[in-house]
Order: structure tokens, then C-alpha cells, then sequence
């Protein structure tokens, strides 16, 4: 999430492939990714939540009709930038205020939000730590630029715990989403092992 001169964006980042590594497999893959209908029934999930959260402090938002799909060094994700001016008549609205209505999104969380945070406490049997917090830079103004942490890992003592999800809605296939945090974490594996 982006702040800057009260414009707010938010990169929405939900529905995920592997990438091969070969173009021309990775581009079908990609276009795979465009048409499932597992993978943008997450991504609305998450936008719609993303959205919902904006409004409280937006006089307009834009929501493009369907999302691109974001090529990194070793997935592929459906991705859509929503955008919003804040509304004049909105107090004190800084980086703060807006990521204590954005965070958790369903994203990360699931929706509805207060109930799917419940259930996974209750799920889980794990404590998240600090995965999907927000990591970035605050000013004076109050603007700022947020990520959060979908990978990342937490030491204690010679132990490092890595942390990945993936989206689970009603047609997710659990060996599938098994093998897709499998490649989220291949990055952090890797440059640990090169440690």
C-alpha cells in the first residue's frame, strides 16, 4: 500500500502459478493463471476486501475490470492495482489509519475477516509471528509505502521457521496448494543454503 499527497494504491496480490523457467511454457502458464477460476475467485476475494477497506477513507476509488498477471523470478501472481483519492472530509487519515483497516486483508486472512481469523487461530495450532506484517517506510506526513511479509522467516536461537501460505477457497486442491508454498519457499531455502 501506497500513501503519497492523499492518493492511496494497493497492490493486490492473490491467485498464484510456478514458473518453469521457459518461456514459452510460462507464458501458457500465465494465460492458465488468467482463466482459472479457483485462482480470481481468490483474487476477488481479496480485492473486494481491499476495497471495502478504501472506502471508509476514499471520495472515489478505481478497480480495473480484470487483473494482469505479475511475472517474478519464480511465480506468477494475478495482480490488480486499486487506487483512491482520499475524501477532503476524511480526518487524520495517514499510513497508520489506512493499514489499520486494510491488514489483515482476505489475502491473507480469508473473509469474512473477523470470523476467518478466528478459525484459523483455532485451526492452525500455530502462532503466525510476524508473517504478512507490514514492512516499509512512514514520513512525517504520514505518507508511506507498505508491504507485507507473505515470505519471510523468524530466528530463534539455530533455528530459522520460514513462513509461505496460499489462498484455500471451496475448489482448492490441498496437494496443489502444498506444492505452491513449496515454491514460495524455495527463494528463502536457497539464499539461506548460499549463507
Amino acid at each position: 500500500m501506497r500513501l503519497t499527497r492523499g492518493m492511496v494504491t494497493s497492490r493486490v496480490l492473490a491467485g498464484t502459478i510456478s514458473k518453469t523457467g521457459d518461456d514459452e511454457k510460462d507464458l501458457a502458464r500465465s494465460a492458465s493463471l488468467a482463466r482459472s477460476s479457483k485462482d480470481l475467485e481468490e483474487h476477488v476475494y481479496a480485492v473486494r476486501s481491499v476495497v471495502e477497506s478504501l472506502s471508509h477513507f476514499c471520495s472515489s476509488t478505481n478497480v480495473p475490470d480484470s487483473p494482469f498477471v505479475l511475472h517474478l523470478a519464480n511465480v506468477m501472481h494475478l495482480a490488480t492495482d486499486v487506487t483512491g483519492a482520499i475524501s477532503e472530509s476524511a480526518h487524520h487519515v495517514d499510513t497508520f489509519a489506512i493499514l489499520a483497516k486494510l491488514h489483515p486483508s482476505a489475502a491473507v486472512c480469508g473473509t469474512p475477516t473477523q470470523s476467518a481469523n478466528e478459525i484459523i487461530s483455532e485451526l492452525e495450532g500455530i502462532s503466525r509471528g510476524r508473517y504478512a506484517g507490514p514492512v516499509g517506510w512512514i514520513d512525517a506526513r504520514g505518507d508511506g509505502e507498505l508491504g507485507i511479509a507473505l515470505r519471510c522467516g523468524e530466528i530463534s536461537g539455530k533455528s530459522i521457521r520460514l513462513f509461505a501460505g496460499c489462498g484455500i477457497v471451496a475448489g482448492s486442491d490441498p496437494e496443489k496448494e502444498l506444492a505452491e508454498s513449496q515454491v514460495k519457499f524455495a527463494p528463502m531455502i536457497h539464499a539461506l543454503s548460499e549463507s
